[in-house]
């Protein structure tokens, strides 16, 4: 079978290994117009603390280099625009063009013009020269890509030695009783929210069987060592409902 034909997973659906990422693609498009306030409604505003935490872990100091994938409208790139300043250099990628303009003009709105620099790019293949990062980071957004060894792969190639790489990423529940009250809320309430709010249950839909479909804490883990990154762990957050996976490049 050819590698286009392979079945791979969107959400609970099988899909033809080279339609994945166009079916991503498409659901993007439809959310990008509301895609921030919908991220502080489904999380009751704590995706900024997730995020925020990220933030804290990247070492960045005045003058380095680091990289957004998946980086969507901005909100880790404008914190890493921060750390950097303006002697340095953010780059925020995105391979949904939608995504990618809402995150420009949040950034320009903002005042962070002359460092910070817009790409649209697929995170397996990130047209970034080797060891050009001292971090790299990808937040909600690695269950989303088809080809998640291969995105490892290449977020590994564009970091310096050193650099880190880090995942905020939906995981699994490990707090004692919050599974079934998580997927209470996933399944039940979110499509009806999208709906609502985005005019878009399917992608709703969507995200909550995406998230199940995502490798567990473990599993991630062991993803990263395969990767050739050094150092690994993670920290659960909101009881294991994400998890942020780190890793260096040795």
């Amino acid at each position: 079978m050819k590698t286009s034909d392979r079945p791979v997973d969107f959400g609970f659906e099988k899909v033809p290994w080279a339609q994945k990422a166009e079916r991503v693609r498409a659901v993007f498009s439809s959310v990008a117009g509301k895609y921030d306030l919908m991220n502080d409604l489904m999380s009751f505003g704590v995706h900024r603390l997730w995020k925020h935490f990220t933030l804290s872990l990247t070492g960045l100091k005045a003058g380095q280099r680091a990289l957004d994938v998946a980086g969507g409208t901005g909100d880790l790139a404008i914190g890493l625009a921060r750390q950097v300043g303006k002697t340095g250099q953010v780059v925020l990628s995105d391979i949904n063009s939608a995504m990618l303009a809402a995150g420009r003009d949040r950034l320009l709105d903002l005042g962070f013009a002359g460092n910070v620099e817009c790409v649209l790019a697929d995170a397996e293949r990130l047209p970034c020269a080797d060891d050009s990062f001292d971090c790299v980071t990808i937040g909600f957004g690695l269950r989303n890509v088809t080809d998640k060894a291969a995105a490892l792969s290449s977020m590994h190639r564009v970091l310096k030695p050193g650099g880190q790489l880090l995942v905020l990423e939906f995981s699994k529940p490990v707090a004692p009783g919050l599974k079934p009250l998580y997927d209470a809320y996933s399944f039940r309430v979110l499509p009806r929210l999208g709906e609502w709010v985005a005019k878009d249950a399917a992608s709703y839909r969507y995200l909550a069987e995406s998230i199940r479909m995502h490798p567990d804490q473990e599993t991630l883990l062991a993803m990263l060592d395969e990767a050739g990154f050094g150092q690994t762990r993670y920290h659960n957050l909101t009881g294991g409902i994400v998890a942020v996976h780190r890793g260096y490049k040795i």
